[in-house]
C-alpha cells in the first residue's frame, strides 16, 4: 500500500511500475498486430483488383502526383525522428525537450494532413471521388478506374484517419507534460505513442 501511495502513475492492479510497463508494452503491439490485418486486408484486395484491372491500375498509380506523394514521404520521415527523440527525452526525463519534439512531430502531422486536403480537393473538383458523381474520361474504363480511386481513398483516407487520431492523441499528451507527469521512471504513455506513430508512418511507406 505504501508503495503505491509513493508512485502516482502506478494503477492499482499492478505491484509496480516496470510490471505496469511491461503490459502497457504488450497491449500497444498487440493493438499494431490486429491494426496490421486491418491494413493487410486493404493490401491483399487492391493486391488482387490490380491483378485484374492492371492496366487501369497502372494508369490510375501513374495519374497521382508523385511530387505530393514524395513530399508526405519526406515529411513523415521528419517526424519520425521528432518522435524518437521525443521518445528518448521522456526516457531522461526531460520534460521540456520532450514538449519541443513532440510540437514539431504534431506540426509536421498537420502539415501532412495539409497536403492530403490538397489532393483531396483537387480529386473531387475533377470528378474522381468514388460515388454517382464519378467522372473519368480516360482511355481505360471508367468502371475499373472507379474501383482503383475506391481503394485510393479507403487505403489514404484511412490512414490519414489515423494521423488525425495521431494529433489529437499529442493534444491530448501536452497538458499531462506541462505538468511533469512522465519521469525516467514513467514515460510508457509517450513510448507507446511513439510506436503507434512509427507504424502509421511505416504503412505510409506502403500506400507510397
Amino acid at each position: 500500500m505504501t508503495d503505491h501511495a509513493h508512485s502516482g502513475p502506478l494503477q492499482h492492479h499492478f505491484d509496480d511500475l516496470h510490471q505496469q510497463y511491461e503490459a502497457a508494452n504488450m497491449g500497444m503491439w498487440a493493438f499494431i498486430a490486429q491494426e496490421i490485418m486491418f491494413f493487410g486486408g486493404l493490401f491483399g484486395g487492391y493486391t488482387v483488383y490490380r491483378y485484374k484491372y492492371l492496366s487501369a491500375f497502372v494508369e490510375g498509380s501513374n495519374s497521382l502526383p508523385l511530387e505530393w506523394g514524395a513530399l508526405n514521404t519526406a515529411i513523415l520521415i521528419a517526424s519520425s525522428f521528432t518522435m524518437a527523440m521525443a521518445v528518448r527525452a521522456a526516457q531522461q526525463g526531460l520534460a521540456q525537450p520532450l514538449l519541443r519534439w513532440l510540437l514539431g512531430t504534431m506540426a509536421l502531422g498537420l502539415i501532412f494532413l495539409g497536403v492530403k486536403v490538397i489532393e483531396y480537393s483537387h480529386k473531387y473538383h475533377v470528378g474522381l471521388l468514388p460515388g454517382s458523381s464519378f467522372s473519368y474520361s480516360g482511355p481505360s474504363d471508367p468502371g475499373q478506374m472507379k474501383i482503383f480511386y475506391s481503394f485510393y481513398f479507403a487505403m489514404t483516407g484511412m490512414h490519414a484517419l489515423h494521423m488525425i487520431i495521431g494529433v489529437g492523441l499529442m493534444i491530448w499528451l501536452i497538458p499531462k507534460i506541462r505538468r511533469g507527469t512522465y519521469t525516467s521512471d514513467y514515460f510508457s504513455p509517450i513510448e507507446n505513442f511513439g510506436l503507434y506513430w512509427h507504424f502509421v508512418d511505416i504503412v505510409w511507406i506502403f500506400l507510397f
